[in-house]
């Protein structure tokens, strides 16, 4: 057997005998420490969906300190889509093998959210959006939610039940697995629940609260719970 091409991902390679070709799922996070830190947990203890194709996740911008604002992620994921679609047109891939592209980022009051949310959709690129923070989809594992939170994060964040002194309460911003493991049912429901409270055609970056991060989840990662 021939050495692979230098630089070629092994995904453009057919898969070894015996094993399965994976879907590559690539993620660009607004933030450098909660959203990944969740990715995290979701890799290492999702259970994948029955007689789904296997997912291989990336998180695209892990070590990038700058560009994170929503229409950059937008902006940064259309252009590796664009060279993930190439490299799937070269490899003749079937279509539930065909790589997406994701971002998660939230409404945080940011100016521009219309406009990345339309560009992310008319560019063919997922978005798991949470308003008015990713807080919302953690809280959501403990409990309902409903109510405005007026577009401040600080209003769910200081909701979650992290006891003083704990090791929850000392590093705020990192998803640790007991805080979600077992409570991935729960937290959709109350999501749906929530966002259910909305009417249809109010935009989806206008309803407060509000996060779809269980169908990125489902959709993109092919994850049953956790």
């Amino acid at each position: 057997m021939g050495r692979a091409q230098k630089g070629k991902d092994s995904w453009e390679r057919p898969a070894r005998r015996g094993g399965q070709r994976k879907r590559q799922v690539f993620v660009f996070t607004e933030g450098k420490v909660t959203e990944p830190s969740y990715l995290d947990i979701l890799k290492d203890n999702g259970v994948p969906l029955a007689d789904e194709v296997p997912v291989e996740m990336h998180i695209a911008n892990r070590r990038a300190d700058s560009g994170r604002k929503p229409l950059d992620l937008v902006e940064q994921a259309i252009s590796l889509k664009r060279e993930e679609d190439r490299k799937a047109k070269r490899a003749k891939l079937e279509a539930k093998y065909l790589p997406q592209v994701w971002c998660l980022f939230d409404h945080d009051n940011y100016k521009y959210i219309g406009d990345a949310l339309t560009q992310a959709k008319a560019a063919g690129i997922g978005v798991a959006f949470s308003h008015p923070c990713f807080e919302v989809w953690r809280l959501a594992h403990y409990k309902p939610v409903s109510g405005s939170f007026a577009g401040v994060c600080d209003g769910a964040a200081e909701r979650l039940p992290f006891q003083r002194g704990s090791q929850d309460a000392k590093t705020p911003k990192v998803v640790l697995p007991h805080q979600v493991l077992g409570s991935y049912e729960t937290a959709r429901k109350n999501a749906e629940r929530m966002n259910g409270q909305h009417p249809a055609h109010v935009n989806k970056w206008d309803r407060d609260p509000y996060t779809d991060v269980h169908v990125f989840v489902e959709e993109a990662l092919h994850i049953d719970s956790y």
